[in-house]
């Protein structure tokens, strides 16, 4: 099974690498942000940094959905993870248009509104986790799993 984790550094990646006990014995690579935290967290793992800043950026969403195609037909991954933010969302909607499973982690800081990116892939996702209860509200068809944390 290859599996790609893809998401902004920070917590988001922090989230994503807290589920090492389920991805560490799987073929994987990571998709982030070229910063300090992604490249020391990530140093010995298969990488690939995707562009950013992503917050209403549309040249970047364009150039990380050409990324996700050259990435995703090259690597092919059986499933696509993310805990958000924005380069999830060209990766899910191209990791769906190859057959990938998606799982998608609505993030555990928000309860009381959902993410734009929680929001935009809830539609394509095969699993989507709940960290909070609360966040059914949200995502009816969501799946409350309990904090990574």
């Amino acid at each position: 099974m290859k599996v790609c984790l893809v998401g902004s550094s920070g917590g988001h990646l922090m989230q994503l690498y807290m589920l090492k006990d389920w991805w560490h014995n799987k073929d994987r690579f990571w998709v982030t942000f070229d910063k300090e935290d992604s490249r020391s967290l990530l140093e010995n793992e298969k990488k690939y940094w995707c562009y950013y800043p992503t917050n209403r950026n549309i040249k970047n969403l364009i150039k990380n959905t050409i990324l996700a195609i050259k990435i995703l037909l090259k690597e092919k991954p059986d499933i696509v993870i993310s805990t958000g933010a924005a380069p999830a969302i060209p990766f899910f909607y191209i990791g769906k248009f190859i057959g990938a499973k998606l799982i998608y982690i609505e993030v555990f800081d928000r309860i009381d509104l959902p993410t734009i990116t929680g929001k935009v892939v809830y539609p394509i996702t095969d699993k989507f986790i709940l960290q909070w209860e609360e966040q059914r509200k949200f995502y009816p068809k969501g799946e409350f799993l309990g904090g990574i944390l």
